[in-house]
């Protein structure tokens, strides 16, 4: 309930501040475990990505968000859950059961914000491949600016499947480089 009331709030504040429009979310399935994979350019960018999202978006936070008082049980019934920095087998454990029970996670494969391009973590690409999830690339354009728009576009999904079959040992860079490229062609094309 206080998701639904959060989600409220946030979808008229986000389209009262920052024009905020949707585009594809026809291309999120309505049933089974689903990863969403976004660039990350603001703070902002979680509720941005799921708050038009039909379905309860999961996202993995920093623990010391949690500590925060008011802030991290707002944050737990938005959806997030802690992860503790270098202890990365804690989060993926947490992300593949939430998928295992069909649910939608989003997921920063930078890990952190970035505007510049920097490369991608391995952890995206890890939690899809051992999940079989439906991979959704994300793409954020826009810069947050009060009352100019941004944009959130949901791509088709990204097929891995040549690349799981694959006997490699870089599967994970190539997932990871699949998810990006997509994510960055998006972004290119909707700028």
């Amino acid at each position: 309930m206080l998701y639904g009331i959060f989600r409220a709030v946030f979808n008229f504040l986000y389209g009262l501040l920052f024009r905020l429009e949707v585009h594809g979310l026809g291309n999120i399935p309505k049933e089974g475990s689903v990863i969403l994979c976004s660039n990350h350019i603001s703070l902002l960018d979680p509720p941005a990505v799921g708050i038009r999202v039909p379905r309860k978006v999961h996202y993995m936070a920093k623990s010391e968000l949690f500590k925060i008082p008011v802030f991290g049980p707002l944050i737990r019934a938005w959806g997030a859950f802690p992860v503790k920095r270098g202890v990365g087998k804690d989060a993926i454990r947490s992300a593949l059961n939430l998928l295992g029970e069909g649910k939608v996670m989003g997921i920063f494969p930078e890990g952190t914000r970035n505007s510049d391009g920097a490369a991608a973590k391995k952890g995206a690409a890890m939690i899809a491949y051992r999940s079989g999830a439906a991979i959704i690339p994300v793409a954020v354009v826009g810069n947050y600016k009060l009352f100019r728009k941004t944009r959130v576009y949901y791509g088709t999904p990204v097929d891995i499947s040549a690349i799981i079959n694959e006997s490699s040992p870089d599967k994970l860079d190539r997932i990871t480089d699949a998810i990006m490229s997509r994510i960055y062609e998006m972004i290119e094309k909707n700028k």
